[in-house]
């Protein structure tokens, strides 16, 4: 164990993902998005896919 741990650098990085998508595969992921922006409270970023579709 001398030269192993129990962390690692990776434990303090924080994480994010980026998405790009095209107008086919936003309609396609939209109601999902939607619901969950609404159920973390996140209403605004709902919103913004909403409008990006004109719904």
């Amino acid at each position: 164990a001398r030269f192993s741990s129990g962390l690692s650098v990776l434990d303090f990085i924080k994480r994010t993902s980026i998405m790009k998508l095209g107008p086919e595969q936003l309609r396609a992921l939209a109601p999902a998005a939607i619901a969950l922006a609404k159920a973390e409270g996140l209403d605004a970023h709902g919103r913004s896919v909403a409008i990006r579709l004109n719904m």
